[in-house]
């Protein structure tokens, strides 16, 4: 049975940086799309970013410049590098491969 598991969410101050990981168990990571979402209370699922298996990213336009996706095959592993966050960026944060989704992981800032 395929895994994602998120983790290293937290509290963190407006300006602040937290880094976010993604690890894949069982699945032929290096061929697959990774994306993470976010979801804020009372508002939608949306992408914030997404890293293809070249290596090419994405990123919404909130994000740009702050975020960074990466990934490594070889540890099946994507992280979301976000720095200078803002109130705006608090939400459950999701990681997505071939149609599966983690559990989440809760990221707070605060002002």
């Amino acid at each position: 049975q395929v895994r994602l598991m998120e983790s290293g969410g937290g509290l963190v101050q407006a300006g602040g940086s937290l880094r976010l990981s993604c690890a894949a168990s069982k699945i032929i990571f290096s061929t697959k799309t990774v994306a993470w979402y976010r979801q804020a209370p009372g508002k939608q699922r949306e992408l914030v970013a997404h890293i293809n298996s070249d290596g090419t990213t994405e990123y919404a336009d909130s994000v740009k410049g702050r975020f960074t996706i990466s990934r490594d095959n070889a540890e099946a592993m994507s992280y979301l590098e976000m720095n200078s966050v803002k109130p705006e960026d608090t939400g459950v944060y999701y990681c997505w491969i071939a149609r599966l989704w983690g559990q989440g992981t809760q990221v707070t800032v605060s002002s």
